[in-house]
């Protein structure tokens, strides 16, 4: 191909883009925002995020409440021999269900539990390896993040409390002066 044309290639579609971005009505675009989205939906899976609500093992289904405050809505989803994951569904427990119809009924394909997003700059540790670093007497700022009460029946040596809302409230000015200092946060789940 002509470099010329390789180079002027980019420009055209750009310019192909706007006229026909800018030649569309607005009934026209909202006539084609279901098609798309119905495509979209065609192209992956069907997704629910939420906390799970129950688990009937004997019905086989699995409802989860979807949304927050008043547009929260409960849905119900079954499963079968084939769902990946679904012994990690538990009351209580935010998870993520991928699904597909059957007929007219939601059958979970895969049940992923969604944990936290750590931040930028933050590991994550498994349990052994936060045991080495127990056992080698590693110097550490170690938190227990679970409620008060919780911490009061047992904890790991060394651990303080610092429950997450007291956490929220007060932030920084409960954690170690010397930022170089290696802090470990602890819960109870993997939520």
């Amino acid at each position: 191909m002509n470099r010329n044309v390789l180079q002027l290639l980019p420009l055209c579609l750009m310019m192909a883009l706007l006229v026909a971005g800018c030649a569309g009505t607005k009934k026209a675009e909202e006539a084609a925002a279901p098609a798309a989205q119905e495509k979209v939906q065609q192209a992956g899976p069907a997704i629910y995020e939420g906390e799970v609500t129950g688990v009937s093992n004997l019905a086989k289904t699995l409802s989860l409440s979807v949304g927050k405050g008043d547009a929260a809505k409960v849905m119900m989803v079954k499963f079968d021999d084939n769902t990946k994951g679904i012994k990690d569904a538990a009351k209580g427990r935010a998870v993520k269900v991928a699904y597909e119809m059957r007929g007219s009924d939601a059958y979970a394909t895969d049940v992923q539990l969604k944990l936290a997003k750590l931040p930028q700059g933050v590991t994550e540790i498994k349990t052994p390896e936060l045991q080495q670093l127990i056992d080698a007497k590693t110097t550490m700022f170690l938190v227990d993040s679970r409620p008060a009460a919780r911490y009061n029946q047992s904890h790991l040596p060394g651990a303080v409390s610092i429950p997450v809302p007291m956490l929220e409230k007060k932030q920084a000015a409960l954690l170690p002066k010397d930022k170089n200092e290696l802090i470990v946060f602890y819960c109870g789940g993997p939520t």
